[in-house]
């Protein structure tokens, strides 16, 4: 139906969008007319609006108040009908400031990416940062600390540093130390923390027999941290930006929403998909089209970020169906793009 809709069909739906977009009030014929100059009369329009319901792209929530986009009609205004919004200079520098503040700490950076996304969109907004254990390992070191402790550093190519202090029975010569990180950084680089164990021991242990219960534990320890570290990469912003929308003003409308956006295994696991997509622009998810019931009400505008091509996380907006498209596919898309950008040349420079 989207394919053969007539152009002014065309140009009232997008009137109708924009103007309950703007102004979140259900929208009539005679606002279209007198607002968006159509050149053509109020009883028009009210006869085009009706059939738009009719083929399901406009909604009417009472008998006497004017129409609302449905889900189809949002979608078909997103894939054909939405104006390019390129962000402003100030928005832009805004974005590129607080990357290159933070960007000697993932972490930091991760947060604040999410908050300025958040005030950027006047949504919620979500950062997934990149997990600890399915990252590639970059670097190994160890460095020994004193005669009974080694510190074993390992840094990913998504920035991410883990470090942990090992106990020792006995000293270990610093050029043994040094001779194990060159090995295992020959053996391992390129594989997660997830399968570095496995290759280990499947490979190199021989090498280093007399080492072998060290590395055992320095594996096991490293792979336990990892564990926790992995379930706090759900960064959320701007929750109350969202319950500052007319549509969740009320607290029993918006718990739903509140109590997803806590959960962060259902964070996760409804923004699975969006690494499969690879690097790429942002794209919308529209009320009934997200797959959790809490989000019907919604719409979800993300795009995955990564380093040198590989993804690593997801980068997400959250607000009513009603949301700012425009605004919001320009500014995951931007932030996404800036983000991957600066996490590889800060990896290429290390």
């Amino acid at each position: 139906m989207a394919e053969t809709m007539a152009d002014r069909k065309k140009a009232i739906l997008r009137a109708v969008t924009d103007d309950y977009i703007s102004t979140a009030e259900p929208v009539g014929s005679r606002t279209i007319a007198r607002k968006y100059g159509l050149g053509v009369s109020s009883a028009t329009i009210r006869n085009e609006m009706a059939d738009l319901e009719d083929e399901g792209y406009l909604e009417q929530p009472h008998v006497s108040a004017g129409r609302i986009p449905s889900d189809k009609g949002y979608r078909f205004y997103v894939d054909a009908l939405m104006p390019e919004r390129a962000l402003t200079g100030l928005e832009e520098k805004k974005i590129r400031a607080e990357c290159v503040k933070r960007s000697d700490e993932i972490q930091s950076l991760i947060r604040a990416t999410a908050r300025v996304l958040g005030e950027l969109s006047n949504c919620a907004s979500i950062v997934i940062g990149p997990g600890v254990k399915t990252a590639e390992i970059r670097h190994i070191q160890l460095v020994p600390l004193s005669a009974d402790s080694v510190l074993v550093l390992v840094v990913t190519n998504a920035g991410l540093v883990e470090h942990r202090v090992l106990a020792i029975d006995h000293e270990m010569d610093p050029r043994d130390l040094e001779n194990m990180s060159r090995m295992l950084n020959h053996r391992l680089r390129g594989s997660s923390l997830a399968q570095m164990r496995g290759r280990v021991l499947g490979e190199i242990l021989a090498d280093l027999n007399a080492y072998a219960s060290f590395l055992e534990e320095m594996f096991d320890l490293l792979l336990s941290a990892t564990r926790s570290s992995d379930q706090n990469r759900v960064y959320v912003d701007g929750l109350m930006r969202l319950l500052g929308q007319p549509e969740f003003n009320e607290l029993e409308r918006a718990r739903p929403i509140l109590e997803f956006l806590e959960s962060d295994d259902l964070v996760l696991t409804e923004l699975a998909g969006t690494a499969s997509r690879g690097p790429g622009g942002a794209y919308a998810t529209i009320g009934s089209e997200n797959q959790r019931q809490e989000l019907r009400e919604c719409s979800v505008v993300c795009a995955p970020y990564g380093v040198g091509g590989q993804v690593v996380g997801t980068i997400a907006v959250v607000g009513p169906t009603r949301i700012d498209y425009s605004l919001a596919m320009s500014l995951v898309g931007y932030m996404a793009e800036s983000l991957s950008d600066l996490l590889t040349r800060t990896q290429s420079a290390k």
